[in-house]
């Protein structure tokens, strides 16, 4: 590694390890894609602070995790191509698009990924291969399994169960639904530029085409996601961002559908349980009550919400159009 460059440690099924891949991609930031295996599993392990993807290694010893604050760090060192909208309405709601991506939709990803026998073992299968890349079949075929057994009692994390599977699978319909609209008239979320949105919500939709059940769904009825998803593997600059006026009839539909009605209601509930030290909550949304264990990142991530709003001046526009799609009141509330 160069004394500009940087490592990035992932996997190419984590949601937040390819989101920063592309991010330094369109960036053009100089860096080295070294997939987590076995092999360098220590060198890894030496340089997190936690066990956790994506990694990135800087000059100087730097060691940055935490996809979010990485893509936000790095907008300051290498400022030519933001992700961030000029206009500060924009650049909120990408903001919040990118927290909707990487706290909820995270969840119909991670669901589908572990909940059907054909998607657990071909994911499975795909991450031990990824690990033992010189492995033999047997070592990798014994990894699977371990990995399968595993992850599968993990579904409660992300709160997939049987009493929400219906909420979570109907949500990534909803989404993929309102997003093929919205990308019929434009390559990226927000115009002719990746934003925020994009790299959150691309991640896990990402994701998703590495598991049968939710590739063949994005396949049959969306094209139009489908050449975004590989468009986002390698970026490009192919124009301005868009005026609200423009982006408002489709983008809007998506915000108050799944982030107003959905995602900001049970964020607002995890942070509760999460103040009030509750192990697990329940929130009541349109299509029945979603139960999970509390959840202290998503916490720390609602409150980074909120504070990015507070920090927006002159915001009485960008407050009307979050009172409209039913997100004003779950991003202002006062701490209970």
């Amino acid at each position: 590694m160069s004394e500009k460059s940087y490592i990035l440690y992932g996997s190419e099924y984590s949601p937040f390890s390819v989101k920063v891949r592309s991010y330094f991609r369109y960036k053009n930031i100089p860096h080295e894609w070294r997939p987590r295996t076995h092999e360098n599993f220590a060198e890894f392990r030496a340089l997190a602070k936690l066990p956790l993807i994506p990694l990135v290694a800087g000059p100087k010893n730097e060691v940055l995790q935490d996809s979010t604050p990485i893509m936000e760090l790095m907008e300051t060192r290498f400022p030519e191509n933001s992700i961030r909208p000029d206009d500060t309405e924009l650049s909120f709601l990408s903001f919040l698009l990118e927290d909707y991506g990487d706290e909820w939709v995270n969840k119909p990803m991670f669901h589908y990924r572990w909940w059907n026998d054909v998607d657990q073992i071909a994911v499975a299968d795909g991450l031990a291969q990824s690990a033992l890349p010189n492995g033999d079949a047997n070592a990798r075929e014994q990894l699977a399994v371990q990995i399968r057994a595993r992850m599968v009692p993990r579904l409660r994390f992300v709160g997939s169960h049987e009493g929400t599977k219906e909420i979570i699978e109907s949500s990534l319909d909803t989404l993929l639904m309102l997003l093929e609209l919205h990308l019929k008239r434009r390559p990226y979320i927000f115009g002719g530029r990746p934003s925020f949105a994009d790299f959150g919500i691309w991640g896990q939709l990402y994701s998703c085409m590495l598991q049968p059940t939710t590739k063949s769904l994005i396949i049959k009825k969306f094209p139009e996601i489908v050449s975004w998803i590989e468009r986002m593997l390698d970026p490009k600059n192919m124009g301005e961002w868009e005026e609200w006026e423009h982006l408002a009839p489709t983008l809007e539909p998506l915000i108050k559908a799944e982030i107003g009605n959905l995602y900001l209601p049970w964020s607002v509930a995890n942070s509760k349980a999460v103040f009030e030290e509750a192990s697990e909550f329940t929130v009541e949304l349109p299509k029945g009550a979603f139960n999970q264990q509390a959840v202290k990142y998503s916490a720390r991530s609602h409150h980074a919400l909120k504070d990015k709003l507070r920090k927006v001046g002159g915001r009485a526009k960008l407050e009307e159009t979050l009172l409209k799609n039913n997100c004003l009141s779950a991003l202002v509330a006062e701490a209970w």
